[in-house]
């Protein structure tokens, strides 16, 4: 049996294609909500929690190919191809299912990643976040003092603790921190891909982030020969959160061009 996204929805259908955003890897669809929000005044806006995040399944398996089928399976529900924005591992799964079956594709939108592979990983936040004693922490900002001592950054600190749920059964994680971990070169590689993809796509760049160089600009001219690269000023790799207002404005611009 298919294990379905848990997902949101905002706004109507309308005479516009319908827009999914599948959020990066320790995030939910709860991080886009205003962005969602923004846009559902006149399209339906879509959220999804990608696997082993949030109120989706967990499952050990979390490679691109099942990340491409989730999002696949989750537009098979859509009503006529939708675009799809897709922030850093989510930009990835969206990738590869744009290159390996982009039926119900309409546009791409890639928020500060690239097709590649990476050399940097994120094991580090994952041992962080084992490190809490969840059965001895009550509050947010409690847990928030254990993390300082090894996250000293206060952005990064509250995002992690938006995946922290308190429960009269005991206190947990949002985040299958297990099957992360035991697919993290997956998550931080890219799988081999061939074709092209012919649908027009956006690659949003933060100005500050060095996840899209130059170097990779000849790989994604090759995958996705119709697409165009913007970089937004005063924001790094979280650009959506960084500086907002200048990410809906390229969103908006995009899909507006393209319709």
């Amino acid at each position: 049996m298919t294990q379905l996204l848990n997902t949101q929805t905002f706004g109507e259908p309308s005479e516009k294609p319908s827009l999914l955003i599948a959020h990066g890897l320790f995030g939910s669809g709860r991080n886009w909500r205003a962005i969602a929000r923004r846009f559902s005044s006149d399209r339906q806006v879509i959220t999804v929690d990608m696997r082993n995040h949030a109120g989706s399944f967990w499952n050990d398996v979390h490679t691109y190919d099942a990340l491409a089928d989730d999002l696949e399976n989750t537009l098979t529900t859509s009503n006529g191809p939708v675009d799809v924005l897709g922030h850093s591992m989510g930009g990835k799964a969206a990738m590869v299912m744009a290159l390996r079956n982009p039926a119900n594709l309409n546009r791409l939108l890639v928020a500060d990643i690239a097709p590649i592979a990476y050399s940097h990983s994120q094991i580090s936040n994952i041992d962080i976040m084992r490190s809490v004693d969840l059965s001895a922490i009550t509050r947010r900002s409690e847990a928030d003092v254990l993390l300082k001592e090894q996250l000293p950054e206060a952005a990064s600190r509250a995002f992690l603790l938006q995946s922290l749920e308190f429960a009269e059964n005991g206190n947990r994680w949002t985040l299958n921190l297990d099957a992360l971990a035991n697919n993290m070169d997956h998550i931080v590689g890219f799988p081999d891909v061939t074709g092209q993809c012919q649908k027009q796509t956006l690659f949003i760049k933060g100005g500050a982030s060095d996840y899209i160089q130059p170097a990779h600009m000849d790989t994604i001219n090759t995958l996705f020969p119709h697409s165009e690269l913007v970089e937004i000023p005063n924001a790094a790799h979280w650009v959506h959160a960084e500086n907002p207002r200048a990410f809906i404005d390229v969103v908006a611009a995009f899909l507006d061009k393209s319709a």
